[in-house]
């Protein structure tokens, strides 16, 4: 009976382990883009769009499409941590358009998971 019990409790501490082993939290996956005119000046308040296409299914269905404004440093954030889940290969190659007034820029970012991704897109009339 004793020999039973440890057993069962021996096997109760490698199942808890092992619970508490996979639950790993994701760390954050942040898009960061900066933006900068003709002159290499930082823009504030610049509108910033980041979207991408669905490449299967359906043509030209729209995955992702966030909007942020720049901030005094020149920087608009986004957050993905709702699309993106462990275990996945990848996040998105998205477009990037930023605009103020008559200025306009345009780039891409490759969104890698857990990580802050990083890009600077000039802007110039």
């Amino acid at each position: 009976m004793k020999s039973s019990r440890k057993i069962l409790i021996i096997m109760m501490a490698v199942l808890v382990s092992g619970v508490f082993y996979s639950c790993r939290k994701k760390a954050d996956t942040i898009a960061n883009i900066y933006v900068r005119d003709e002159a290499n000046a930082i823009v504030p308040e610049a509108m910033v769009v980041l979207y991408g296409t669905n490449t299967q299914g359906t043509p030209q269905v729209v995955a992702i499409f966030d909007t942020a404004y720049t901030n005094g440093a020149g920087l608009a954030s986004f957050n993905y941590n709702d699309i993106y889940q462990l275990g996945q290969a990848g996040v998105a190659v998205l477009d990037i358009k930023a605009q103020k007034l008559n200025k306009i820029g345009q780039g891409i970012i490759k969104i890698e998971p857990e990580q802050v991704n990083e890009e600077t897109v000039f802007i110039q009339p």
